[in-house]
């Protein structure tokens, strides 16, 4: 076999430990033709073999997202970002610019705004949204989308009013008379959602479409797309996936959960875990603990500093049910859990299942470990018990950052629990890394950097937020790469730069295992492989 691509002069660090590093690979079909050396590899092409010289540049995997809401995300690129206002009137003129360009009537929808990051602290309100767009619904989503600012005309759209109750695991808040106030907790922003105008199936695949080549810039070429409470968006998404597939045009690994409210359809019908192939598969079953400490949902053992308990999203009773019924039919469960309390009880879940877990031989087990999703905050004795099970922990580094104000605030030196990346690594728990996105930037060179030192852009704080818990650029790399493939059950063919494995890659512009740790958030993508084709070239522009 003759390789179509070589790729000559690099520093490759292939997350393989046969072979951990190399200069040159070749391509053909698809997969890593031959790792190694220059000549070697040099040796190996014809007159119709591409060559690219990566003069010295790292060369590092594929990466992938393991936690990314891909619906949010696209539909989110079209509507108000928010994650960079500055102060809660900068919030409130950019709805209100948004309106004087919006027809009357027509919705105004963003996300990622942050109060923990202004001055004021303060939550937009119905009244605060009214003022600046009354001719419009509008919808605002938290940054951890646990939340929602709405104005008066996205309530009545929604019929919410003062006699609206609130709505199973959701939290309408209300002011001194009674009235709904515009901030929704949890569930309750599902009821607004649920009268916003949804795209057609053929647009909505466009939409998504076009987010493909974002994420290629950014060095993806993985992600697990995870739904949101109350699985709105899984259906549309998922057919979406299926006709980006069926087109040719789903140039990611792409690993879909469904909701856990589908558990008996899935039964139904057969489906386990892993179905579909090599570049879309049935993920995890998602299911929820509890909620967000930015909305003082997540559930604690001890109260916050500035609020009570939080609170339980589902039974725990229920849960040992459904959990049990999805491992015997073969299919694998993932679970929000964020509080303390909530990591606790779930990892209680996690026990009695594998107690009742079935010892014959033969007997149906998911092709794939489950998992919990992000693990925010657990204590030691806690951490012990989840290094016993055969689970998957999914964690959000860039999230972190942003918390960091919020969590010295809510919980002050039982922060010392929270993101304890390297406690769960040492403890031999096999941990994997995402975005959360549209949580976070989705670029995995931001949660490398927040990993690595888990400082703000801006040096703060000094030395690192509970810098005890930091990582080295490898075991984050590897968290990006090879770790996603083996909890997918997919190592035999990719995760790592080695020969016969598909040939999905990327290249930097630096060597963040060399550079100053600071240094990694200007780290840019030079060159996005996938399926052993060029799909991004930043010297070319695409």
């Amino acid at each position: 076999m003759k390789p179509d691509l070589i790729l000559l002069n690099g520093n490759f660090h292939t997350q393989d430990s046969q072979s951990p590093h190399a200069r040159a690979v070749a391509v053909a079909q698809g997969r890593f033709l031959a790792v190694g050396e220059n000549q070697e590899i040099r040796d190996l092409a014809t007159h119709d073999t591409q060559i690219v010289d990566l003069e010295g540049r790292l060369g590092l995997p594929g990466m992938t997202d393991a936690h990314f809401h891909y619906y949010d995300w696209a539909l989110g690129r079209q509507e108000l970002a928010l994650a960079d206002v500055a102060d809660f009137q900068e919030l409130l003129d950019r709805v209100k610019a948004r309106a004087q360009e919006t027809p009357p009537g027509h919705w105004i929808l963003g996300q990622g705004w942050n109060e923990f990051d202004w001055p004021e602290h303060r939550m937009p309100t119905r009244d605060d949204l009214d003022a600046v767009a009354p001719g419009h619904p509008v919808a605002l989503w938290r940054c951890d989308m646990h939340l929602a600012a709405v104005n008066s005309q996205a309530l009545e759209r929604a019929g919410i009013n003062e006699n609206t109750p609130n709505p199973p695991d959701g939290v309408i808040a209300r002011d001194a008379s009674g009235q709904p106030n515009g901030v929704l907790r949890e569930l309750a922003p599902n009821l607004v959602r649920e009268v916003i105008p949804n795209l057609t199936d053929e647009a909505l695949a466009a939409t998504m479409a076009d987010g493909i080549s974002v994420l290629h810039s950014y060095g993806l070429t993985g992600l697990h797309d995870i739904h949101l409470m109350g699985g709105l968006e899984a259906a549309p998404a998922f057919r979406a996936w299926q006709r980006l597939r069926q087109k040719g045009l789903l140039n990611l690994r792409t690993w879909v959960s469904l909701p856990g409210e589908r558990l008996d359809e899935a039964i139904a019908l057969g489906l386990r875990t892993g179905f579909g192939d090599d570049i879309l598969r049935v993920g995890h079953l998602k299911y929820f603990a509890d909620g967000g400490m930015g909305a003082r949902t997540a559930w604690m053992i001890e109260p916050y500093l500035d609020a009570e308990y939080g609170m339980p999203l589902a039974s725990m009773d229920a849960l040992k049910e459904a959990f049990l019924r999805a491992d015997h039919a073969g299919l694998a469960v993932m679970i929000h859990a964020i509080g303390e309390r909530a990591n606790r009880e779930v990892i209680g879940v996690f026990e009695e299942l594998f107690q009742r877990r079935p010892a014959k031989a033969g007997s149906i087990v998911p092709a794939v470990p489950h998992r919990i999703e992000h693990v925010q905050m657990i204590r030691p004795e806690d951490l012990s018990r989840l290094a016993r099970l055969d689970l998957t922990a999914c964690v959000q580094p860039h999230n972190m950052i942003l918390d960091i104000n919020m969590i010295d605030a809510c919980v002050g030196s039982r922060g010392a629990f929270t993101y304890a990346y390297r406690q769960m690594i040492d403890a031999g728990i096999p941990v994997i890394f995402s975005s959360d996105a549209p949580v976070c930037d989705p670029r995995p060179l931001v949660g490398i950097h927040a990993l690595v030192t888990r400082q703000r852009r801006d040096g703060t704080p000094e030395g690192g937020w509970y810098p005890e818990s930091r990582l080295t650029v490898d075991e984050a790399v590897r968290g990006y790469t090879l770790l996603p493939a083996v909890t997918q059950g997919v190592e035999d063919r990719l995760g790592s730069i080695t020969r016969g494995k598909y040939a999905d890659l990327v290249v930097l512009d630096r060597n963040i295992y060399a550079v100053d740790p600071m240094e990694i958030l200007d780290t840019q993508v030079d060159m996005t492989l996938f399926n052993g084709k060029i799909v991004y070239n930043r010297d070319a522009g695409s």
